[in-house]
């Protein structure tokens, strides 16, 4: 048996099947070549490991799974183990803005004192994040928080930021309370998912204040909020970064009065020694932003 065959089937078996398998595969390996590879592994035995639509596990495959799961699940420990107790490889999720704006420097500063570190990125939001956390397909979460942490995680409280809308530069808006002076606000509002903090922060704060106005268009990113606005869709819910990169063709409009969402990183049991390094750095980031806004 092809021991690379056998580790894509754990993956396979582990999951429930090839689409969320390459998912999860810790490097790159497209659908087809797993499809391929683990056929030519039932070729090679002369039996059928699972039924594919719905994925099921054959006799003959859960007895294979059984017997494998436990090697390829204790690899990493292993690793840590040979390495002297300092696992090498940490998985970060996180939002477009914040892996693409604040973590570079952080993973040059944690590589100054791992220089083997591996860094596994995965782009998502609140709601994706806690759940890749949960699944145990990220070691570490940097997101929006909310005041109680699902059972089993951890969080660290890193920063508070206000929630601000973004208008097109040419927009006539000069401030927000322009909108709520008006008997119904016309333009449409682009927005995140209605479950995230930060829309649900948005219409508690127009409930206090009496006011209706409602997503005319739900994007998945902050990122795509402002490309809608700058492309003339409509005023765009966001929050401010304090040293966050200018937005060209975009005004920020600040919202007074408006509960600010909570960022965080949040991780599963008692952090290793490279994820403490993560955190400590996290830490120390956050607290300049903090200083560099006041």
């Amino acid at each position: 048996m092809n021991i690379h065959h056998l580790e894509l089937f754990f993956y396979v078996a582990k999951h429930g099947g090839i689409t969320e398998a390459v998912r999860h595969i810790p490097y790159g390996i497209q659908q087809p070549a797993v499809s391929g590879q683990v056929a030519q592994l039932e070729e090679d035995l002369g039996v059928t490991l699972f039924q594919r639509r719905p994925f099921v596990l054959t006799p003959q495959g859960a007895r294979l799974f059984q017997y494998i799961q436990p090697f390829f699940s204790n690899l990493d420990n292993l690793s840590a183990e040979l390495q002297g107790g300092i696992s090498q490889r940490v998985r970060i999720g996180a939002s477009t803005i914040v892996l693409r704006d604040h973590l570079p420097k952080l993973f040059l500063a944690v590589r100054r004192r791992f220089p083997n570190v591996k860094i596994f990125l995965r782009e998502g939001y609140q709601v994706e994040l806690e759940g890749m956390l949960q699944r145990e397909e990220v070691d570490l979460a940097v997101t929006v928080i909310e005041k109680k942490s699902p059972p089993g995680i951890h969080t660290l409280s890193l920063i508070e930021l206000p929630l601000v809308l973004l208008v097109p530069e040419d927009s006539p808006l000069k401030t927000a309370q322009e909108l709520w002076a008006r008997d119904r606000i016309e333009e449409p509002l682009i927005c995140l998912p209605e479950h995230e903090s930060i829309c649900k922060n948005f219409q508690q704060g127009l409930n206090r204040a009496g006011i209706d106005w409602f997503p005319s268009l739900e994007v998945s990113s902050i990122d795509l909020v402002e490309t809608y606005v700058t492309s003339g869709f409509g005023v765009g819910l966001s929050v401010y970064v304090p040293k966050s990169r200018n937005l060209p063709g975009i005004r920020v409009l600040p919202l007074v009065g408006f509960s600010p969402v909570a960022v965080g990183a949040l991780w599963r049991g008692k952090p290793s020694v490279l994820l403490q390094a993560f955190l400590d750095e996290m830490q120390a980031r956050a607290n300049h932003l903090i200083q560099g806004a006041k």
